[in-house]
């Protein structure tokens, strides 16, 4: 039987389970905390939406700094120094 993955272990593997990067186990895994944890829910809705988002806008509205400043918290947070 597959161990249950934490709220920690989801956020590191957030940006692979959305890019369809990991393997089938893993990914599971990570649905099945979907399915009892509304919290992360959220973030990975969060993590979905920003680059879709960001996508639509005109290039004159996206700088550099605004890039930067709109991306910098998920790497931070999903590297744990946040």
């Amino acid at each position: 039987m597959a161990t249950v993955i934490t709220c920690q272990e989801l956020v590191e593997l957030v940006t692979d389970c959305l890019g369809g990067e990991l393997e089938d186990d893993t990914r599971l895994r990570c649905e099945e905390h979907l399915t009892a944890c509304p919290g992360r829910v959220t973030d990975v809705d969060q993590r979905r939406e920003t680059p879709r988002l960001l996508g639509k806008l005109e290039e004159h509205h996206r700088s550099d700094a605004a890039r930067t400043r709109l991306l910098d918290p998920f790497g931070t947070w999903a590297s744990g120094r946040a």
